[in-house]
């Protein structure tokens, strides 16, 4: 039987490529924005608050996950200096993203003279639920997928057949990890809009995010074959570790230091 890969290009209009990729996190984003307006015009937040922030925070998440991956990639970089730029060809990492929009927003809420806690939390949802939706840009790109497996073994995870039929890669079947991060970051961000309905204090939903995130990559990344490696360690597993250990560490520290934080619900 011949398996056709599906199309990575969406448009082409003569030399220009529009892939899906880039559809698929864009409306990523433009759905996690229209959330977190909802949210943060309910917590009292100016209507513009999150157009302005993703303005910002969207570009440098981007150049910030390029350099995080040609940082733990330099030994080819250094060699192919002029294929630093080429995001076209692959290369981004979310744990970069990650850090440069945070790092972004750390700075916009100083200069708005807003609590990065309160925005953070109000945004928790929406970050997660589009790194749910960019998998799957991940699956029409065939990347983000585990070692390889069979056939049979895709049909008995009852998967329907475009995603079997999209693990055929060079001959070899692989396991869909893009999608086991897929399902889990979908089940966060449902997590997450149940406990932002209870009473947790500032900061205490986004370090919600940060920890269950962590807790599904620290697993999945040992999967993936494409992973970045420092040394003989996976980047990706330390790092989830690291703020694992920092998100409930922080929480510990506030509960038992009985600090008068607000509570998310504050309006």
């Amino acid at each position: 039987m011949t398996v056709q890969p599906l199309n990575p290009i969406a448009i082409q209009l003569g030399p220009i490529h529009i892939y899906w990729y880039g559809i698929i996190i864009a409306c990523g984003a433009l759905l996690g924005l229209m959330i977190a307006m909802r949210e943060g015009n309910r917590r009292g937040l100016p209507k513009d608050t999150y157009i302005d922030l993703i303005m910002f925070a969207v570009p440098i998440a981007v150049i910030c996950a390029r350099i995080y991956y040609v940082a733990f990639e330099w030994s080819f970089y250094s060699q192919h200096p002029a294929q630093i730029i080429a995001v076209w060809n692959g290369g981004i990492a979310i744990y970069g993203a990650l850090i440069g929009g945070a790092a972004t927003t750390i700075v916009f809420c100083r200069m708005r003279h807003l609590s990065f806690w309160k925005v953070a939390d109000i945004i928790a949802p929406s970050v997660i639920l589009g790194q749910s939706l960019g998998r799957w840009g991940n699956f029409m790109d065939q990347q983000a997928h585990g070692g390889p497996t069979t056939r049979a073994a895709l049909e008995n995870m009852h998967l329907p057949n475009f995603i079997v039929n999209q693990m055929l890669i060079d001959g070899t079947y692989y396991i869909p990890t893009f999608l086991y991060e897929s399902v889990w970051d979908f089940a966060g961000f449902i997590l997450l809009l149940i406990l932002r309905r209870v009473s947790l204090r500032r900061g205490e939903l986004f370090l919600s995010y940060v920890i269950w995130y962590s807790l599904g990559r620290s697993y999945i990344e040992g999967l993936r074959t494409d992973s970045l490696m420092l040394g003989p360690l996976r980047v990706s597993q330390w790092l989830a570790v690291v703020l694992i250990i920092f998100g409930v560490g922080l929480i510990l520290f506030w509960r038992v230091k009985k600090e008068k934080r607000p509570y998310y619900l504050d309006a």
